[in-house]
């Protein structure tokens, strides 16, 4: 592997690099979404995130197992260990069955996911079609001691395990503040601490997901699925966990314990976690009703949006911060981001009409240095985006004849921008007004006509386009044997 990918690891809290256990095979699984209602903007962000490191560690050569899971039961409304199930509670809601909402659902999403361009994954497992295997890592938790049946319920013992492995080594999270600083729950008399979770829940008469056990019948808590499902298709050990930040307690961190109680040692090598999309520095989200869902956002119909945008747009927006920091939405940051997508891609264009020179006054190897230099930094792509505008630049001074390149040179800058625009980052081109070939041909009618104005002597009409045109964001410049343009 030539290329060495340095990634913040949550557990470390520092940067490492990235050293699979198996390579060049390389098991990545990743909290997928719970399916009862459609996705927002926030959902994309994660989706968005671990597509680039897939995309990224399949470029450089490994063999990627990637992994996502669909949460179709357990996931409480409170996110803990009460509450009604939330599909249940949509399903009782439509009058459906539960799995028609969640059939519905995980179809939508995956209708999105396409849209923006984020690939499959490996395996797509469901938390309910793994309730036996569920059921058989209590029974080992349960044999090591680290768990207890409560009224046909079965908890997690945080403290008892805790004396042993430390919980909250992940989140950095003190037992005992955690302990005085927990609220009581419906059920709570169940547990012998406030601090434990739970493994199954017994099932409510009026409960519609059940499944039987020895201990009652019941459903299995939301933390357990992805310790299942994780060491099902990728072993007891492997490489990358990803998720939500807002994932990493209590989620991931009773992963861990879950994990660890079971086979007596930790799974994941690197844990990886997304920074949320915020409005007005809250995180974007359902159970604080500050939302837009991805349908929203292609459409245009919502409140807070001045226009509608495409889900390349959406993807660019997304990638305009690093990963880890906090991406705040605004009008204006998404329609900056759709102008600089427009211009990406009309430098593509113009790249491929561009004939080689004799020699090269750039350095292509450089850029591609730079490039790489980039996305091995953690997977930086806003400083990987600023190298490509670099290249935006080199290719507009050769179109412009202030620059040359050479044939090798040539196809070495197009492999870039196929390389990084395409392959890693995973941009294409939209049949959206302001870039379809329709658009480009009136763009292309109005400077020819401003052109034959200039010939003619006719400065008015020239003016008067130039300047129509400008008010769009479009820039003519004059050049000795011609004209080019470009969007602002």
């Amino acid at each position: 592997m030539q290329q060495v990918l340095n990634i913040y690891n949550s557990l470390s809290r520092k940067k490492e690099e990235f050293k699979p256990l198996n390579a060049p095979n390389v098991g990545l699984y990743v909290c997928g979404p719970t399916v009862y209602g459609d996705p927002h903007l926030g959902h994309a962000r994660p989706a968005i995130t671990f597509d680039i490191l897939f995309r990224y560690l399949t470029h450089i050569g490994y063999k990627v197992r990637y992994v996502r899971n669909i949460t179709d039961v357990g996931h409480l409304e409170n996110d803990a260990d009460a509450g009604e199930d939330k599909i249940a509670k949509k399903a009782r809601l439509e009058q459906l069955e539960p799995m028609e909402v969640v059939q519905y659902y995980t179809n939508r999403y995956h209708d999105y996911m396409n849209m923006l361009k984020v690939l499959p994954p490996s395996i797509e497992p469901t938390a309910s079609g793994h309730i036996i295997e569920q059921q058989e890592m209590i029974r080992e938790i349960l044999k090591n001691g680290y768990a207890y049946e409560s009224n046909g319920s079965i908890y997690f013992d945080v403290k008892k395990y805790n004396e042993k492995y430390g919980y909250g080594t992940l989140s950095g999270r003190d037992i005992e503040e955690m302990m005085s600083n927990t609220r009581e729950l419906d059920g709570q008399s169940e547990k012998r601490s406030s601090v434990d979770f739970a493994l199954w829940k017994k099932a409510a008469p009026e409960h519609i997901m059940r499944w039987s056990s020895e201990w009652s019948l019941g459903f299995p808590g939301w933390h357990l699925e992805c310790s299942v499902m994780s060491r099902k298709y990728l072993g007891d050990k492997f490489d990358i966990h990803g998720g939500g930040m807002d994932l990493k307690f209590p989620h991931h961190e009773c992963e861990i314990a879950q994990n660890t109680a079971a086979d007596g040692g930790a799974s994941v090598q690197y844990w990886m976690h997304n920074n949320m999309i915020t409005i007005n520095g809250q995180k974007m989200g359902k159970s604080l009703g500050n939302f837009i869902t991805l349908e929203q956002m292609f459409s245009g119909e919502h409140e807070l949006l001045e226009q509608a945008y495409s889900p390349m747009t959406i993807r660019f927006f997304i990638l305009q911060a690093q990963y880890r920091g906090t991406l705040d939405f605004s009008n204006e940051a998404l329609q900056a981001a759709q102008k600089g997508l427009q211009k990406l891609f009309k430098a593509i264009t113009v790249l491929d009409k561009i004939k080689a020179s004799d020699k090269s006054s750039v350095n292509i190897d450089d850029l591609n240095q730079k490039c790489y230099n980039a996305i091995n930094d953690d997977i930086n792509t806003p400083v990987l985006i600023a190298n490509l505008f670099d290249g935006v630049k080199m290719v507009n001074a050769i179109n412009e004849n202030k620059e040359t390149i050479n044939k090798d040179d040539l196809n070495k800058l197009k492999l870039i921008f196929k390389t990084f625009v395409v392959d890693v980052l995973g941009l294409v081109e939209e049949n959206e007004a302001t870039k379809d070939s329709l658009t480009d041909s009136l763009i292309e009618m109005l400077v020819n006509i401003r052109h034959d104005a200039k010939i003619s002597k006719d400065w008015g009409t020239a003016d008067r386009v130039r300047d129509e045109l400008k008010k769009l964001g479009i820039i003519i410049k004059d050049q000795k044997d011609g004209y080019s343009w470009d969007i602002e």
